[in-house]
């Protein structure tokens, strides 16, 4: 009845059980939503119970009414293999949707770092943060089940097992991987801010060094003595003005030749 537990393994003689976690991503909220689901295997059946309808088992249930396959042939550790094996393979859709959504990011983070994509970025994290902590203990529980010497699980179940440790392994190494991109990423964003911002106070500073020159000037001309000989000269405004100019644009030669601009 408690849904909040991580996934585990327990042996109670008589019959194993065993909570896993369901994943499946939720397209009109574009998130992915978590489902407990708990196992008991015994000597001649397997219960499972659920959250809500809904799960990623209908294959199964197709296989048993078309009698296609081995599940029944098998004995129930086969179809609670099954089981897990159809919980565990989910999760690589899951990984796809994340992996396109983190596609995504990239190319947004390129074109425009906006404030947005630093939000999705974050939400990214922070889910697979939650996925991780569903799916890691699922590596013990599968060893576990693998090495576990119980009446209830048949030696041949083993090489099963194996390969759905082999597959949670994989999930747990693509999660990580995830967590590296996003990581970096967010350097990344980081780091187009800082070289945005640095372009903004590089053409700033340009155009303030530009206007020194010419606020000194207009600053000499600006004062009120009597005594200045500039005064009564007819071309003297015309002079001063080209004078301006002209420090502007060698200026701006100069930092044209520097690579500042």
């Amino acid at each position: 009845m408690n849904t909040g537990q991580r996934p585990k393994m327990e042996d109670f003689g008589d019959y194993l059980f065993i909570v896993l976690k369901m994943l499946h991503y939720d397209k009109e909220e574009d998130e992915t939503k978590t489902e407990q689901v708990s196992l008991i295997l015994s000597s001649n059946y397997v219960i499972s119970f659920q959250e809500s309808e809904g799960d990623v088992f209908d294959p199964i249930r197709e296989r048993i009414r078309s009698d296609r396959g081995r599940i029944r042939k098998m004995g129930v550790d086969y179809l609670a293999y099954s089981l897990i094996d159809a919980i565990v393979d989910n999760y690589f859709m899951v990984l796809e949707k994340i992996g396109e959504k983190i596609e995504d990011i990239e190319d947004e983070l390129v074109k425009n770092p906006t404030p947005e994509v630093l939000h999705t970025i974050h939400r990214l994290k922070r889910e697979l943060i939650f996925l991780r902590k569903s799916v890691w203990p699922l590596r013990e529980v599968i060893s576990r089940l693998e090495r576990w010497e119980s009446p209830l699980i048949d030696k041949s179940i083993d090489i099963y097992l194996r390969d759905v440790y082999d597959h949670t392994i994989q999930v747990i190494d693509a999660l990580e991987t995830f967590r590296d991109m996003l990581s970096g990423m967010l350097d990344i964003y980081l780091s187009s801010l800082s070289n945005r911002m640095n372009e903004v106070m590089k053409v700033l500073t340009i155009i303030a060094t530009i206007f020194i020159p010419l606020t000194f000037i207009a600053g000499i001309y600006g004062m009120n003595f009597k005594y200045m000989p500039e005064l009564d000269w007819f071309w003297g405004y015309p002079m001063v003005y080209m004078i301006m100019l002209a420090i502007g644009a060698v200026m701006l030669m100069y930092f044209r030749r520097k690579k500042w601009l």
